[in-house]
């Protein structure tokens, strides 16, 4: 069979969620901070004064568009977006050495500065949640709420090592599969509810990694090289601002310990972006716009960063 036509699921998809994007009213932006570092953005084409700002920050598994397909078209209604491809992600890129969670905050922030964004909150998933931490603490007054969701920014190393034991495999294999079944792999170890990938075909799961995993691989490599080599926080810096985790009671990648204070999504795994993008979605709404109180931790659930995992 003709490898093009082999191709057309994935294309298909790649198509839908780029129309979704524009049906929620967001273009895509690219901006140059320099002649090295270039970040590509989603933001709305109307941004309203009577809407707060939010940004986006994806995970691993993939760009913006592909993470947050299930969730802009509710969060649109109620904010500004700005949903960037980190570096190294998508059409972002950087010829700069900088492979930190503290570069990728700087360049995000100085590209908000840019669109003439001042104040706004972060909602942020998986390693989105390392940017957005070192976002809340570079930028205490333009950062008003952050909102992380699956993120392991508070483990210790023997509590990351003790996960990779159990996962049984080199995490750079997985986060970065080469081939199918560690793709599934991924997916099964990040979903809880159902096994998404189970009746798609080898060739549609090579090709996603062909373009969504092999495009800037070195550089995603070195991006988790530094996050596994780099020693834990253990006197994490104290955000100023109002800060909500989210969880999956189900999380194999960064599972709670027993003494944090979250708000738990029942029968989730680590995929809430996917999984239960209309949970997330209420959550976020009602944290960052102070609308409702029910979901969210009261102040006798104060919790710190050192706690998680």
């Amino acid at each position: 069979m003709d490898s093009t036509k082999l191709l057309h699921p994935f294309v298909f998809y790649l198509s839908a969620a780029l129309a979704i994007f524009r049906l929620c009213g967001l273009s895509p932006f690219t901006i140059d901070l320099d002649d090295q570092t270039t970040m590509h953005f989603w933001t709305s084409n109307h941004r309203r004064f009577n809407k707060p700002n939010l940004v986006m920050i994806h995970g691993y598994g993939g760009d913006a568009r592909w993470q947050f397909f299930y969730q802009v078209g509710s969060l649109s209604r109620n904010f500004n977006l700005y949903v960037p491809d980190l570096l190294f992600f998508g059409q972002s890129s950087s010829k700069r050495s900088g492979r930190t969670d503290a570069f990728q905050a700087r360049c995000l922030a100085e590209c908000l500065k840019r669109f003439g964004v001042d104040k706004f909150s972060v909602y942020s998933i998986s390693y989105g949640g390392f940017v957005a931490y070192r976002m809340a603490e570079i930028c205490p007054e333009e950062v008003e709420k952050v909102v992380i969701v699956s993120s392991g920014v508070g483990c210790s190393d023997d509590q990351i090592e003790e996960q990779i034991k159990k996962i049984g495999r080199d995490p750079a294999e997985i986060l970065l599969p080469k081939n199918p079944q560690d793709l599934r792999l991924l997916v099964n170890l990040s979903v809880y509810k159902c096994k998404p990938l189970r009746w798609l075909p080898d060739f549609f799961l090579q090709e996603f990694i062909n373009v969504m995993v092999n495009h800037q691989r070195k550089e995603k490599l070195e991006l988790l090289e530094h996050l596994l080599a780099k020693k834990a926080l253990i006197n994490l810096p104290i955000l100023t601002q109002e800060t909500l985790l989210v969880w999956g009671d189900q999380d194999n990648v960064f599972p709670l310990g027993p003494r944090s204070r979250v708000k738990i999504i029942k029968e989730m795994g680590h995929a809430a972006n996917i999984e239960s993008p209309d949970a997330v979605n209420e959550l976020i709404t009602s944290f960052v716009l102070g609308r409702s109180k029910r979901d969210i931790p009261s102040d006798s659930e104060k919790f710190n960063f050192s706690q998680v995992c």
